[in-house]
Order: structure tokens, then C-alpha cells, then sequence
């Protein structure tokens, strides 16, 4: 970590604002220089001071900086790995925030030159609001970061970041790409579209009647579409098998309602508050943020 002077942040919005203010926190020696292509997110982000430097060009925002961090949509990174490539440090680290990390992977090891060192990152932070103004230098207090590894990732950078995220609040674990993309298929992309579902299944008039029950179940299908969209295509496999599973477990309590087996309702329901509850328990034993 000591041998970290630059930090860049590549996309200025909720996350990559966040992990700025988070790092001149954390870090408070360290430069953290900040790109966005919008003009306007540029401008907002040097009034709202979220970085030490908010460039106008991607180039060079890279040109000094020992850690990359690229927190703009997933289907963006194969480009900006090939933008950036010639002109980051050698040994300098590369990471991201996506959602989703196999084909970030394959696109890091294509595109970016063999004198750097890619990592994959997924802080498990956010919310459903968006934008610089958004942005909070807590957001990663007592969340988990998941670090993402093939055998060919340099051991060295992935010391770096355990450290980098630990400092920025994270519990961090480390897993293969395939495993992170099945994983957070069903507990982090299935969630968003299963809650964007139920509310396109209901009517504009109905939901104008909907309590704090609905409002919280489907708090997180207010996230942004491109964002989400570029999640889903990148972890395409793995999201499908998780729709059909939901269709089945509909599927069943929709049988049981149809043929009003009430034990078998009531033991579908038991067994989800039962699992939730031991989800719940482990959380607040394991200190991880839950909200």
C-alpha cells in the first residue's frame, strides 16, 4: 500500500464519486484523480471536490497512477482497456466495480498490456439512486468486496487491493470469475429483475394503493436500466437458470393455492421466512451490512 501515490477513478457517478471521496478519507496523502466523459458530471464533481483532480481527458487521468479503478457500465470496459492500455505505468494495478466478472476478465487479458496487473473488484455497496451528488465517503463501511482471480493474476496486486478495500471499510473475500458470475446470478441480478417484474405486473392505478411492503420489495427495481442491462447481458447463462428456478418455486405455490393445499402454502412459506431468518442471523453475526 505504501507504494500507492495515485489512485484513478474512471466514471464519476454514485460508486466511482464514492470510492474517491472514500480513498482521500482513507488515504489522505494519496491523489485521487477522477475522469467522467460527461462535461457536466465533470463540473459538478470539482464543486463538489470528490476527487483531488478531475480531468477532462481519460489518458490522462491514467498517466501517473499506480491503482485504476473503472466504475462505469460493464460494457464499456473492453474499450476503455483498450483507450488506456498504452498509457498506464508499468506495474500498475487495474481493477473495476462490475457487477459481473468473466467477461471483464477476458477482456482485461486482451486488451490491456501484460506490464500491468488486472484484479477484478465487486464492492457489494450501492444504491438505487444515481449520480455524482449522490456520492458518500461511507458507503463501503462493513460491506463486502469480492475480488475476483484466475492462477494468472499477479499475487502481489491482489495483496494490494485485500489491503486497499479493507482500509476503504470492506470484509473482502476472494473467488474465480465463474463463481462470482453464478453466485450474484441469483443474489444480486435475479433479486432486480425479479422485483421489476412484479412492478410491471401491476397497473399504474393499483400500485397508487401499494404499502411499505411493496415499496420495500421492490425498492431496487429503481436502479438504472443501462446499468442493469449490461449486467444481465454479460451473465446471461447464469441469470436464465435462476428465472427458471423462480418459475418453478411460482410455479409450485401457484399449484398449491390452485388446488388450496394449505399445508403445502404454509410449508413454501415457512421454509423462505425460515431461510431469510438464518440469512438475517448470519449477517448480523458476521458484522456485514445488511441495509
Amino acid at each position: 500500500m505504501n507504494d500507492l501515490k495515485q489512485t484513478t477513478v474512471i466514471g464519476l457517478g454514485l460508486l466511482g464519486a464514492s470510492i474517491s471521496l472514500a480513498v482521500m478519507r482513507s488515504f489522505p496523502r494519496m491523489k485521487v484523480v477522477g475522469y467522467t466523459h460527461r462535461a457536466s458530471t465533470r463540473d459538478k464533481a470539482r464543486q463538489l471536490a470528490v476527487a483531488t483532480e478531475v480531468v477532462d481527458e481519460m489518458s490522462r487521468s491514467v498517466m501517473h497512477a499506480d491503482l485504476v479503478i473503472l466504475a462505469t457500465p460493464i460494457c464499456t470496459f473492453e474499450s476503455i482497456f483498450g483507450e488506456i492500455g498504452d498509457g498506464l505505468p508499468s506495474g500498475c494495478i487495474v481493477t473495476d466495480v462490475g457487477s459481473t466478472k468473466v467477461m471483464p476478465h477476458r477482456w482485461a487479458a486482451s486488451r490491456l498490456p501484460r506490464t500491468v496487473h488486472y484484479v477484478g473488484s465487486h464492492p457489494i455497496a450501492g444504491s438505487e439512486q444515481r449520480g455524482v451528488e449522490f456520492a458518500r465517503d461511507d458507503l463501503f463501511d462493513q460491506a463486502m468486496c469480492v475480488l475476483t482471480t484466475t492462477k494468472n493474476t499477479n499475487r502481489q496486486a491482489v495483496q494490494t487491493l485485500e489491503e486497499f478495500w479493507s482500509k476503504l471499510g470492506c470484509f473482502v473475500k476472494s473467488m474465480a470469475p465463474a463463481r462470482h458470475d453464478k453466485i450474484f446470478a441469483n443474489v444480486s441480478h435475479l433479486p432486480h429483475i425479479t422485483a421489476a417484474a412484479l412492478v410491471n405486473a401491476s397497473s399504474e392505478a393499483d400500485l397508487k394503493f401499494a404499502g411499505k411492503g411493496f415499496i420495500d420489495t421492490s425498492r431496487i427495481a429503481s436502479g438504472p436500466a443501462n446499468i442493469w442491462a449490461d449486467v444481465l447481458l454479460t451473465n446471461a447463462g447464469n441469470t436464465i437458470r435462476g428465472i427458471d428456478r423462480v418459475i418453478a418455486q411460482l410455479t409450485e405455490l401457484r399449484n398449491a393455492i390452485q388446488s388450496k393445499d394449505e399445508s403445502q402454502i404454509e410449508r413454501l412459506l415457512e421454509k423462505a421466512r425460515a431461510k431469510r431468518a438464518a440469512l438475517i442471523d448470519y449477517k448480523i453475526k458476521s458484522k456485514e451490512m445488511i441495509s
